[in-house]
């Protein structure tokens, strides 16, 4: 009687594995389907992406340059730029030294280093402020000193 009964239990699990192969099936072609569509998504949300940041970039050129036509002062440092080599060279050019440049633009000593040797930058109303010191030369820098 044991035979029948494995040859009965021998069925029951084949069966069972026939059945469960023809639910996984459905289920792997869904999740791979799934997988697709999240892919495409993904793609989709990243071209959009970037489309909005071509748009802002062109939006804020945009922006800059009717500031710029309409005389807008909102911003003092704008158009500016900052070269550490050049910031460098200016102090040399002037005689001054860091501390003394510092005082001229309104910053420490430690600031004027920093810049100097490129791990910090200077802040807008800064930039503004070397354009001004890049103006004058070593007589009138003298005399801003010593005022």
């Amino acid at each position: 009687m044991s035979s029948f009964a494995d040859q009965l239990k021998s069925e029951i699990a084949r069966i069972a594995r026939k059945e469960v192969r023809a639910e996984t099936r459905a289920l792997k072609k869904a999740n791979a389907q799934y997988r697709t569509d999240i892919a495409a998504l993904k793609r989709r949300l990243a071209e959009a992406e970037r489309a909005l940041a071509r748009v802002a970039k062109g939006a804020g050129k945009a922006r800059a340059k009717a500031a710029q036509e309409e005389g807008d002062e909102t911003s003092p440092a704008q158009g500016l730029r900052f070269r550490v080599a050049g910031f460098a060279n200016l102090r040399k050019k002037l005689g001054l030294s860091a501390a003394e440049m510092g005082k001229l633009i309104g910053v420490s000593a430690q600031s004027v280093y920093h810049w100097e040797t490129g791990k910090s930058h200077p802040r807008a109303a800064q930039l503004a402020a070397i354009a001004a010191v890049r103006k004058l030369g070593k007589r009138e820098v003298a005399a801003r000193l010593a005022a």
